[in-house]
C-alpha cells in the first residue's frame, strides 16, 4: 500500500487524516510544519505527500518547491483554505497534482487520493521507460509535441475530473473548444451532455433566453415554452466560449446562477436548481477588461478559479507538422495512401507565423488535399499568400528536410520530431555540462523538473 507523507501545523487535521488513511491501509507519516516534513522526504521514501499551504514555520510551497527536486515522482496534494485558494491555483502550476479546500469531504479526499496515486505511478512508468512517451502527448484530437501544449494536456489530466470553474485563454483558432471536450472527457460527468455555446455569435436580445430558457409569452414570438442551455447541460458541462462578448447585464445574472446553482427562465417566477460545470472561454484578456470596466471583476474571479492557456501555433512550431500530418489522415479516405509532400512545402509551413493559429492550418490542409495532383502535395498546393511570404521573408533553417532526408520521413512522422529531439538533448547536455554534471542546478536554471530533465535525456545516469 502506498506511503503518505502528511504536513499541517494543525494538530486536529494530522490526527483526522491519520485515523482515516491508516483505516483504508495507507502508511502514514505526520509532520507538524514544513521543516519536519522536509527532513523525512531527505530521509525517507514516499509515493504521496500532503501539505497545508499555509504552515509555520516552513511554509507548504516552499515545501512543495523542494519535494519536487529531491522526489519528482512523489504526487502532491495540497490542502487550503478558500482565502488561499489562488495560492493553490498556483501550487498546481508549479507541479502539484491538485488542492482540496478545507474543511473538506472524507470521500472526495479519498478519490482525489486514489487519483494521484494512479497519476503518479503512470509518470514513473514514463520516465522509467515502461511505457511509450509519445502515446501521453495526445488527449482525443489535441496533438502535442511541444511543451506548451504537454503541459496543456497535463493540466487537462490534473483538473478535469474536479469539479472546478476553468477559464481557458488563447488566441481564436488555437483549440479552445477542444480544451474543453477533452476536460469534460476527464470529468466524472462524460456521461452527461458537453454542450458549447458561443457568446458572441448570439444577438444580445437572444442570448439571456438561449442560456436560461423562457416560458410561453416571456416576450414577443416566445410561442412555447424553451429550454435552456444550462438545463440541456443537467449534470453535464456548458462551455461559453468568447465569454468577453457577453453584455454586462447578463452578467450579474450569471454571476448569481455560478453562485446559488439556480436559474429563472425569461418572464418566468419559478427557479430550478441546476448541475452544471462551468468550462468558459476568452480570445481577449480579461483582465484587461475588467480594468477597463468592460467586465465584472467578481465574475471574473469565479470563473477563472483555474486557467488554462494556449499559446498560438507560431510558439510551438514542433506541433505544425504533426499537426499537418494529423489534419491529412482525417481528410483521407479509408484506404488511401498517405500523399507524399515536398520538402519545400513543409519550410514553407515552417517557415509561416500563421495568424490564424490551428484553425488556419487545418484549412490550408484542406486546399492542398484539393488541389494536389497525382498524391503529392507540391508548393503550387499552397494558398498564395503563403508563398508570397515565404519568398519574400526570411527563412527559418529546416534543417529535417534539408539533410537528405525525403519527404516520406515525414509521412511516416519520424523526420522533425527526431531532429528536434536531437537538438533538445544537445541543448540539455550542454547546460547539464555547464553546470559540471549537477542535474539539480541545470533543471533549475532550465526552469523544468528534474523527472522533465531525466525523461529528456534518456540512459543518463542519476
Amino acid at each position: 500500500m502506498a506511503k503518505i507523507l502528511i504536513a499541517d501545523d494543525d494538530p486536529t487535521i494530522l490526527s483526522l487524516l491519520n485515523k482515516i488513511l491508516t483505516s483504508k491501509g495507507y502508511e502514514v507519516r505526520l509532520a507538524e510544519h514544513g521543516g519536519v516534513a522536509e527532513d523525512l522526504m531527505k530521509a525517507e521514501s514516499f509515493d504521496l505527500l500532503i501539505s497545508d499551504i499555509k504552515m509555520e514555520p516552513g511554509d507548504g510551497m516552499k515545501l512543495l518547491r523542494k519535494t519536487r527536486v529531491m522526489r519528482p515522482n512523489v504526487g502532491i496534494i495540497m490542502l487550503t483554505a478558500y482565502a488561499t485558494v489562488s495560492t493553490a491555483v498556483e501550487a498546481m502550476k508549479e507541479g502539484a497534482f491538485d488542492y482540496i479546500p478545507k474543511p473538506f469531504k472524507i470521500d472526495e479526499l479519498l478519490e482525489t487520493i486514489k487519483r494521484a496515486l494512479e497519476y503518479q505511478k503512470s509518470l514513473a512508468e514514463q520516465i522509467s521507460g515502461n511505457v511509450s512517451v509519445e502515446s501521453k502527448k495526445y488527449i482525443g484530437n489535441i496533438v502535442a509535441e511541444s511543451d506548451g501544449m504537454i503541459n496543456v494536456c497535463e493540466m487537462i489530466k490534473r483538473v478535469g475530473p474536479t469539479k472546478t470553474t476553468i477559464m481557458i485563454t488563447g488566441e481564436s483558432g488555437t483549440g479552445k473548444e477542444l480544451v474543453a471536450e477533452a476536460l469534460h472527457s476527464f470529468s466524472t460527468r462524460s456521461d452527461a451532455p458537453f454542450i458549447p455555446i458561443n457568446c458572441a455569435a448570439l444577438p444580445e436580445t437572444l442570448i439571456e433566453s438561449e442560456l436560461f430558457g423562457h416560458v410561453k409569452g416571456a416576450f414577443t414570438g416566445a410561442n412555447t415554452e424553451k429550454k435552456g442551455l444550462f438545463e440541456a447541460a443537467q449534470g453535464g458541462t456548458l462551455f461559453l466560449d468568447e465569454i468577453n462578448s457577453i453584455p454586462q447585464a447578463l452578467q450579474s445574472k450569471l454571476l448569481r446562477v455560478i453562485q446559488n446553482k439556480k436559474i429563472r427562465k425569461v418572464g418566468g417566477t419559478e427557479e430550478f436548481e441546476i448541475d452544471v460545470r462551468i468550462v468558459a472561454a476568452s480570445n481577449q484578456n480579461l483582465e484587461t477588461l475588467v480594468r477597463d470596466g468592460e467586465f465584472r471583476e467578481d465574475l471574473f474571479y469565479r470563473l477563472s478559479v483555474i486557467t488554462i492557456d494556449i499559446p498560438p501555433l507560431k510558439q510551438r512550431p514542433e506541433d505544425i507538422l504533426p499537426l499537418a500530418q494529423h489534419f491529412i489522415g482525417q481528410e483521407l479516405e479509408e484506404g488511401v495512401t498517405f500523399p507524399s509532400i515536398d520538402n519545400e512545402v513543409l519550410a514553407i509551413l515552417q517557415n509561416y507565423s500563421w495568424p490564424g493559429n490551428v484553425r488556419e492550418l487545418q484549412n490550408v490542409i484542406q486546399h492542398c488535399l484539393t488541389f494536389m495532383e497525382d498524391n503529392k502535395i507540391l508548393k503550387d498546393t499552397l494558398p498564395s499568400k503563403m508563398i508570397l511570404a515565404y519568398e519574400e521573408g526570411p527563412k527559418k533553417d529546416v534543417k529535417t528536410t534539408s539533410s537528405g532526408k525525403s519527404s516520406e520521413d515525414f509521412e511516416k512522422g519520424k523526420s522533425l520530431k527526431a531532429f528536434l529531439r536531437t537538438k533538445e538533448q544537445e541543448y540539455l547536455k550542454d547546460v547539464v555540462n555547464t553546470m559540471g554534471g549537477d542535474k539539480v542546478k541545470a533543471a533549475e536554471e532550465l526552469d523544468i523538473s528534474l523527472a522533465t530533465l531525466y525523461r529528456k535525456l534518456p540512459g543518463e545516469d542519476e
